[in-house]
């Protein structure tokens, strides 16, 4: 397919090749503005145009940040295993406002966090067999580390998982108070 320049096309042209880009990555997968804003900005569309197709679309229900991002949270966190705070992270890169995905990510209630790392935990134990302990809680902390998950938190589940399992976590209990 040849690489169309917008400046050759009529306003008209250009407006109909903008909405078909837009349209081909919803049909994807939902967007943000932000996303959507700099796909244009990299097929070379202006930024009147730009800015006048995301207003429409916006309008139109068609792109929504604040539904865009309760679903990248549920999703992320139920299938990524990502806490509250890595899922900020990436809506934030995604060019979703702060303030919107601080208030998606607020739909993960503590217990919720906490379960999903004792399930990270468990599962990544599952393949800790041959390891010395030290080894594995630093391991294990580094995990729920990668995912966002507070330190305190994870000192407690990989502690508390450690045990379920029969491992003495001295090492780890003495390292943090209770």
């Amino acid at each position: 397919m040849p690489k169309i320049d917008p400046a050759e096309l009529s306003p008209e042209e250009a407006w109909k090749k903008a909405k078909e880009i837009c349209f081909d990555l919803l049909a994807i997968r939902a967007r943000t503005k932000d996303e959507l804003r700099q796909a244009l900005r990299r097929k070379g569309f202006d930024e009147e145009l730009r800015e006048r197709l995301l207003g429409k679309l916006d309008s139109s229900g068609l792109v929504d940040d604040a539904a865009f991002a309760e679903q990248w949270v549920r999703s992320r966190h139920t299938y990524q295993g990502l806490a509250r705070t890595a899922l900020v992270a990436e809506l934030k890169r995604k060019g979703v406002d702060g303030e919107v995905a601080a208030q998606a990510a607020g739909e993960i209630d503590r217990e919720s966090e906490e379960q999903k790392a004792r399930e990270l935990v468990r599962k990544r134990l599952r393949s800790m067999t041959a390891v010395d302990e030290q080894t594995a809680i630093r391991r294990l902390l580094g995990t729920l580390a990668r995912k966002g998950y507070p330190q305190g938190l994870a000192y407690s589940v990989v502690r508390d998982e450690l045990r379920k399992a029969g491992a003495e976590s001295t090492p780890l209990d003495d390292a943090i108070p209770d």
